[in-house]
């Protein structure tokens, strides 16, 4: 894999998984939440915590990556700030859908 394959595919990787907490009701889209037997709606803080564990995982799988072409370099918190708000951006389509999208009945 080179560097620009493996480059654009962690950033489609973290587009997806900021938008992943939005665009469905289940747990790591994975897990169906019950509340007896309908299905339940997140909170925004389960949303938002999930959203955090996607940023850890895309950035565990792009630390991984850049170990396999190379020298994996030492980050400051500067990254991780900057990261951590582009993640956010990303995220913000499915915000927009699942809040602020008008609903038509």
């Amino acid at each position: 894999m080179n560097v620009s394959f493996s480059s654009l595919f962690v950033i489609l990787l973290a587009l997806f998984a900021a938008n992943l907490p939005f665009l469905n009701e289940r747990l790591f889209a994975l897990i169906p939440l019950k509340s007896g037997e309908q299905a339940a709606t997140k909170p925004i803080w389960l949303r938002l915590l999930e959203l955090l564990v996607m940023y850890a995982i895309v950035g565990a799988i792009g630390y991984a990556l850049e170990s396999k072409i190379g020298n994996a370099f030492a980050q400051g918190w500067q990254f991780y700030a900057v990261t951590g708000c582009m993640f956010l951006v990303f995220a913000y389509p499915g915000y927009v859908l699942r809040y602020l999208k008008k609903k038509h009945r």
